[in-house]
């Protein structure tokens, strides 16, 4: 082995270049600028800060899904079959009672708006029954020929004053009222749009021309109607202190409604009045409206 050979470093054969790449400290010293005497030495550059050790990454962790549990139930019930037995019996017989209820009711009113059949030939009472005055059916409003009148229900009262002497009141127009009452109200009330309509409505079926009820509703009809006269009075205020009440008659006042400018047709707009008899006023009937 050569005595100039140095380990493993290999020989270069240029004598001006060194073999070891590591400077002498003279060369370093040598290769420093001289100061000259008396100057202030310049500061030495600050060497660039030691590179630190790389931040560590922090790991997340994906949460791993949970085992099922064995002791859980795999098929968890809800709703009606989550209920006893017992339970699930009553939901089923009212579920089945709505379902019956349901279905009378349609097939009632089917009938009710039907034409005339062998049904209601034998069983047209329990219809009626059924359907009034509750779910009452009528299709004025798509019949060929519309209502083309404006029928008025008005009232008057008699009344005993205190000292014993009776007077009659005037004519109140009650139907002219309930107008006034819905012209101009988004919401008006159902008494205001129905309550007088259909009272006289009730009592003219179940009324013969002369006036005489027809059946049990037409009695019914009286006293429905004579009831709504009784607490208008006492609406309009036409009792003073000590006033009774004595009797009411009712009326009616219909009149055609006049037919357009472009029409040839001919009506007589004269009113028609149709006036009942004076009905007497029973403590039934001020009962929690006039006393």
């Amino acid at each position: 082995m050569d005595a100039h050979d140095r380990g493993s470093t290999p020989r270069h054969d240029d004598p001006g270049t060194p073999s070891d790449p590591t400077p002498s400290p003279e060369a370093s010293a040598a290769s420093e600028p001289t100061e000259p005497p008396g100057s202030t030495p310049a500061p030495a550059p600050a060497s660039p800060a030691p590179a630190g050790p790389a931040p560590a990454r922090t790991a997340i962790s994906t949460p791993l899904p949970a085992s099922p549990d064995p002791d859980a139930d795999p098929d968890p019930r809800a709703g009606v079959a989550a209920l006893s037995l017992r339970h699930q019996i009553g939901v089923a017989l009212a579920l089945a009672l709505v379902a019956i209820a349901v279905c009378v009711h349609i097939g009632m009113v089917f009938l009710h708006v039907a034409p005339v059949n062998t049904v209601t030939r034998q069983h047209g009472g329990a219809v009626d029954d059924w359907i009034y005055p509750e779910f009452e059916q009528n299709w004025k409003l798509f019949a060929p020929n519309p209502l083309q009148q404006n029928v008025a229900v008005q009232m008057r009262a008699r009344i005993r004053g205190a000292d014993g002497g009776s007077r009659t009141t005037g004519w109140y127009d009650l139907s002219a009222q309930d107008g006034r009452a819905i012209d101009g109200n988004p919401l008006p009330s159902h008494t205001q749009q129905n309550e007088l309509r259909r009272s006289w409505d009730l009592f003219v079926a179940t009324h013969d021309a002369n006036n005489r009820p027809i059946g049990l509703r037409g009695s019914l009809s009286e006293a429905y109607l004579r009831r709504i006269a009784v607490l208008r009075v006492g609406r309009e205020h036409a009792l003073a202190r000590g006033d009774v009440l004595v009797s009411v008659q009712v009326r009616s006042r219909t009149s055609n409604v006049p037919p357009p400018k472009w029409s040839d047709e001919k009506v007589s707009v004269q009113p028609v009045f149709r006036e009942l008899s004076w009905w007497p006023v029973t403590a039934d009937d001020t009962e929690g409206s006039v006393r």
